[in-house]
């Protein structure tokens, strides 16, 4: 017979504890910001200590710092609380116009930068106390197969590290709610008055040195496949992390790069930076917004869904 913990000896509030010590590193600031007593801090620390079998705080002439095991649980007890709170918010009527609620969406910045303005100034309007979090995905650098290249973003989503995904892939399980916001496609981007607009062949687009978005560091993009199909080459002569970094960049060089055709367009004039189209086809892609079916469950999330639909839209 397999020996149970008995759960009627845990209580959710010190894990609540828990977390709170683990910020403030300091018993007295902790009592403070839970409105409790210091000895009620101490005594729920002690139950805790108890419970887990680990000393977790170590007192130092400071205040308090964790144990190994402490560090360890740190991320499990924030999910899990996180978890908590999703389900008791997603238990009650979800109102936009009094939520407290914060979503968290995973998307690469070349998409977060395009839809996160007028996303931002919607939940403004309907919804001005809940908040948004934004987490920077990508897909595994070198995977010639999307399916292959984006299962660690699909992974997180389905263990809820955040509550949308929005990325360029399409071929999922039924599982899942895909809906396409866009489309997008690639330009070549470069500072105004770049003279490969001059004479945008493409020739002349292999000649020139590139940049390319990469945030690992990895020259090797979608592009070269492209023109490796083409018998073609080019040479990377800058990596950089971001887009918007990326920006900067080329506004102050003779470098050229394939950019997301609206995110140029949204955020290219304020650097100077014109595009144009590819003397070579790059493709075009869905950016899908992707959340598993029983999620949908939570009204919350399917009116944050909603609201990426509008705005993928307008």
């Amino acid at each position: 017979m397999l020996n149970k913990i008995d759960l009627a000896r845990a209580d959710l509030n010190l894990l609540v504890l828990f977390q709170t010590i683990m910020e403030e590193r300091h018993v007295g600031r902790s009592a403070e910001r839970l409105n409790l007593s210091a000895s009620a801090v101490s005594h729920g620390l002690g139950r805790l200590r108890k419970l887990l079998g680990d000393p977790l705080f170590l007192k130092t002439p400071r205040g308090v710092v964790p144990t190994d095991r402490a560090t360890e649980l740190a991320e499990p007890v924030a999910e899990i609380l996180a978890r908590v709170r999703r389900v008791i918010a997603s238990a009650e009527p979800f109102d936009p116009a009094r939520s407290t609620r914060r979503f968290t969406i995973g998307a690469p910045d070349a998409v977060s930068s395009v839809l996160l303005p007028p996303l931002l100034e919607k939940v403004r309007r309907m919804a001005p106390a809940v908040d948004i979090s934004i987490r920077h995905l990508l897909p595994r650098q070198g995977e010639p197969s999307p399916t292959t290249a984006w299962s660690d973003c699909v992974a997180e989503l389905e263990a809820r590290a955040m509550d949308v995904a929005v990325i360029p892939f399409d071929g999922l399980p039924l599982r899942f709610a895909v809906d396409t916001l866009y489309e997008e496609d690639f330009i070549v981007a470069m500072r105004a008055g770049h003279p490969f607009a001059n004479e945008p062949g493409l020739e002349s687009y292999c000649a020139m040195q590139h940049m390319v978005v990469s945030n690992s560091g990895d020259p090797n993009g979608f592009v070269d496949r492209v023109l490796a199909e083409h018998g073609l080459s080019r040479r990377v002569a800058l990596t950089v992390p971001n887009f918007m970094f990326g920006l900067a960049v080329l506004a102050q060089t003779d470098l050229i790069s394939a950019y997301p055709r609206r995110f140029l367009a949204m955020h290219g004039g304020r650097f100077g930076v014109v595009g144009i189209d590819a003397p070579i086809r790059f493709g075009h892609f869905n950016i899908n917004s992707i959340v598993p079916k029983v999620a949908l469950m939570d009204a919350g999330l399917a009116w944050l869904v909603g609201m990426l639909k509008q705005t993928g839209c307008s």
